[in-house]
């Protein structure tokens, strides 16, 4: 497993004592724990990739729920078999 894949299992395995800490902010995570939290994703970003390269870290939105890591795409394009 991946270590980006370990940090988001890392969030899911502790989403309810993150959500205590640090509801509605958003953290970075690596190495399976919180390197910083901040108030949007632009400026988790912008300040955790001073101290850790890009690709080395996850930035997540903390909330209860599957809403923050949960994205639905719809489509009009239908697939016939061939």
């Amino acid at each position: 497993m991946s270590d980006l894949k370990k940090n988001f299992h890392y969030y899911l395995e502790n989403q309810d004592e993150l959500v205590k800490r640090f509801d509605g902010r958003v953290v970075a995570i690596k190495g399976c724990r919180v390197i910083g939290d901040y108030p949007d994703k632009d400026a988790a970003i912008r300040e955790t990739i001073k101290n850790h390269p890009m690709g080395s870290f996850i930035v997540q939105k903390v909330e209860l729920g599957t809403k923050a890591y949960t994205q639905r795409f719809h489509s009009r394009v239908s697939f016939a078999p061939v």
